[in-house]
């Protein structure tokens, strides 16, 4: 992506307990974002929240589960957050649970490349 390019911003609603095939469904969006080669995913922890079961889940009063909301953002050009999209989305007929997936235009301003960075000096 490169400045002043229109992109997508992608937003997928979900809970840290929820799965996939056994493994966190937040850990299965990021790495699939990251095997298709999308700019980069994001993955937000909430503080408090509820969603379509009515119920309000926090960190502030304690379960055994510590059930709290997620929200994973990717942003792409249109393009490729259709691809992702088309293989993703048959993975929630999959999930019991509830979710909200979202996405909106927006604006790159700035889109600059980094590198990896070593813990280690040589």
């Amino acid at each position: 992506m490169n400045a002043n390019d229109e992109a997508v911003l992608l937003r997928i609603h979900i809970s840290n307990t929820d799965k996939f095939r056994h493994n966190p469904l937040s850990d299965m969006l990021v790495y699939t974002a990251k095997r298709y080669g999308l700019s980069g995913a994001t993955v937000l922890r909430g503080v408090m929240g509820y969603g379509s079961s009515n119920v309000v889940h926090s960190t502030r009063f304690w379960e055994v589960t510590e059930k709290i909301p997620l929200v994973i953002e990717i942003i792409d050009l249109p393009l490729n957050i259709d691809r992702y999209l088309g293989i993703i989305l048959p993975w929630f007929d999959k999930i019991p649970t509830g979710c909200l997936i979202t996405s909106e235009k927006v604006n790159v301003i700035l889109s600059k490349k980094g590198r990896p960075r070593s813990f280690f000096k040589s």
